[in-house]
């Protein structure tokens, strides 16, 4: 902004120079018609100068961007590296501290998400939740249908951790990689979040590959800082 004002400062002071000399001229019209040129060709110059410093303000905003979304990308993946790292030794109270403090964490059994039933706990309800023997209900098993009723650790070991999912065979980093037979709607449950996903591509060479695992740890950034919002189990669906 300082560098446009500078620019029509300058014209200002170059015009009033011209309209000085105009001054000297006898005939009015023809001193009228120079005013009107080089009033012109200034605004000409004026425009040129402002588009090619917009221009330049543009590419210098590019480079910024292009230089943050990598890091932020990165230290994404180096915090979902940690918080696989403390639900592998079941640390709830460091799982805690990457919590989101206001939207708290979801949980899905399967890749499509349910933003209005899957149960949702704050930062402070995670440190008991280990030893929590309230039954919630998780949503449905598929197949059957039939309501999955579990206190958080049975659905700890079935929906979260059911495989070392800090030696996985693949990460993937905010892409999906498991895909079954249901829909899988990270991006509208999360318009705000990038994920990670640790996923087993099978175990078994018989099920030639639809044994697949996959957990996936989405984040949501607030002031520089990367927190957990869902934790979203998946695997081959019917």
């Amino acid at each position: 902004m300082k560098r446009k004002v500078s620019l029509i400062t300058i014209s200002a002071l170059v015009l009033a120079l011209v309209v000085s000399g105009c001054a000297q001229d006898a005939n009015p019209a023809d001193e009228l018609k120079a005013k009107d040129n080089v009033i012109a060709a200034l605004e000409e110059e004026k425009q040129a100068l402002e588009d090619k410093i917009s221009e330049l303000e543009g590419k210098i905003t590019e480079l910024e961007e292009a230089k943050t979304a990598p890091d932020l990308q990165n230290s994404m993946i180096s915090t979902a590296l940690e918080v696989v790292h403390l639900l592998n030794d079941k640390d709830m109270i460091g799982i805690s501290a990457y919590v989101h403090p206001t939207k708290g964490v979801r949980f899905s059994p399967y890749g499509n998400v349910d933003v209005s039933s899957d149960q949702v706990f704050t930062a402070e309800q995670f440190e008991g939740l280990m030893t929590d023997a309230q039954v919630y209900t998780w949503g449905s098993y598929d197949g059957s249908g039939e309501p999955i009723n579990m206190n958080f650790a049975d659905y700890f070991k079935e929906f979260v951790y059911d495989e070392d999912y800090e030696n996985p065979h693949m990460i993937g980093n905010n892409v999906v990689i498991g895909h079954g037979n249901s829909l899988i709607n990270i991006d509208s449950a999360y318009p705000d979040g990038v994920f990670a996903e640790f996923h087993f591509t099978g175990f078994d060479p018989q099920y030639e590959g639809i044994d697949w695992s996959s957990l996936r740890l989405v984040f949501e950034e607030q002031d520089g800082t990367w927190y957990l919002v869902g934790v979203i189990h998946d695997q081959w669906t019917i």
